[in-house]
């Protein structure tokens, strides 16, 4: 497999410059590292690693959270929500420790620690694959979510006298934005871009929860499962778990964020990085829980699939709330959209030994950025589709593939508290992967029904 041998030739010198390690690449390939965009610059803040974490965990999926909640119930939801911010913090920690783990090498790329874990070719077989449905199915996803979002801007500004205008449109409008920030070359110089996005999300979450707080509770609220059969309600339940799965998705990026950040043996990046992801989680967790249960709280199982279509008013508050949302998407595809980038340029590069440049990454980022926008065009009720797919992936990725990497590396005694602790979270995770998958098919049969192409 040609790629294989690229990624491992990679992987064998990328290498932290500040240990007094011998540096044996060549100086061709020290120019082709230092232009691909996850290890040309090392000069983050931990601050950098914060609102690089918030904008990738805090998706526009935090608005569909009162809706999870409405079909998990009160007990099982908070549960749910508490076990997923306590079980993703904790992989969260064993990735960022095991981003140098070995003495003068940093694993930049979540596929370079699933091959030092499962071997060189079956590390990448494990990781690559559940990465990119990630990774271009969240890009996907945030173009729907643009699109939706700008036009519901548009119709909460000029109503009542809107000419109708399809989303198409508007996911057009949304993608012409990525066509000129994916030219952007790296992590460090989209920062401004990822701080925006996560003040936006802090701001958007907080406007559903207070707006939901000043409606108060709704007459003839009801917190009872909507469903009307047992198998209805089952298969709703499952989604939900897929909706909260989707919510906890920054893993993905989490090493490629840790890249970054500057790295001695006497100041090791994980320290910063952990302080950052600290911040962030109590960010996320800010953002997530008042939502989802204010939310739940005033308008029960009757609540919308997006929060703000349940508030409505005032206008322009909804109006205001949904371009925040609209900008947080803008940052999220982009911290997405650079692992991809660097996979792609890698190959290009490394493999087919195109020239480094300008005209490279202009050509091969907008053919990336046109392929997100034509599947979310043509599929927009995509997150059902990722429900299906992305749960293969999401759980894994996210739950439980730090700790089958954490196992297979450092190889806790058995029955001890890390063994254990590591066990209960692979369990978890597996029964995730298996169930949420299951509502996410549901939900596309029940949606595309009644779907009309390029509406």
């Amino acid at each position: 497999m040609g790629t294989q041998a690229l990624y491992t030739e990679q992987s064998s010198y990328t290498s932290n410059n500040n240990t007094g390690k011998v540096d044996g690449r060549s100086n061709k390939q020290k120019a082709i590292d230092e232009w691909l965009p996850i290890a040309s610059s090392r000069n983050a803040k931990w601050w950098y690693s914060a609102f690089h974490n918030v904008t990738a965990m805090v998706g526009a999926g935090v608005l569909s959270l009162p809706y999870a909640m409405s079909e998990l119930g009160w007990g099982p939801g908070i549960a749910v929500l508490v076990i997923s911010w306590i079980v993703t913090l904790y992989t969260l920690w064993q990735m960022v420790e095991m981003h140098e783990m070995v003495p003068g090498k940093r694993f930049d790329r979540y596929h370079e620690l699933g091959q030092h874990a499962f071997g060189e070719k079956l590390g990448l077989w494990i990781v690559v694959p559940q990465q990119l449905i990630v990774e271009v199915g969240v890009d996907i996803v945030y173009m729907v979510t643009g699109g939706k979002s700008l036009k519901k801007f548009h119709d909460v500004i000029c109503m009542p006298h809107c000419k109708d205008i399809k989303t198409t449109y508007f996911i057009m409008i949304f993608a012409s934005v990525h066509f000129v920030l994916s030219q952007l070359p790296n992590f460090n110089s989209i920062s401004g871009v990822s701080l925006a996005a996560a003040v936006m999300s802090l701001s958007y979450s907080t406007i559903a929860w207070g707006a939901s707080v000043d409606k108060g509770k709704q007459p003839d609220v009801q917190y009872g499962y909507k469903a009307h059969s047992t198998a209805g309600t089952v298969f709703n339940f499952f989604s939900a778990l897929g909706d909260v799965a989707f919510a906890y998705a920054g893993h993905n990026v989490v090493l490629e964020i840790q890249a970054t950040i500057p790295s001695t043996p006497e100041k090791p990046s994980k320290k910063p990085m952990w302080k950052g992801v600290i911040v962030a989680y109590i960010i996320v967790a800010i953002c997530y829980f008042p939502v989802a249960l204010v939310g739940y709280w005033a308008f029960g199982n009757a609540v919308e699939d997006n929060i703000l279509l349940s508030l409505q008013k005032p206008h322009w508050l909804i109006a205001i709330a949904n371009m925040m949302v609209v900008i947080h998407v803008i940052g999220s595809y982009q911290i997405y959209a650079m692992p991809v980038f660097d996979m792609i340029e890698t190959v290009l590069v490394k493999k087919l030994h195109f020239t480094p440049g300008l005209p490279l990454r202009l050509i091969s980022r907008s053919v990336y950025v046109a392929f997100t926008m034509f599947v979310a065009i043509t599929f927009p009720f995509f997150g059902g589709l990722l429900g299906f797919f992305g749960g293969f992936a999401f759980a894994p990725t996210t739950y439980f593939l730090p700790c089958i990497m954490w196992l297979a590396i450092y190889k806790p005694k058995r029955y001890s508290l890390s063994w254990i602790t590591n066990w209960i979270c692979i369990v978890l995770g597996v029964l995730l992967m298996i169930i949420a998958p299951i509502g996410g098919l549901r939900q596309i049969i029940i949606q595309a029904k009644g779907y009309k192409f390029y509406s």
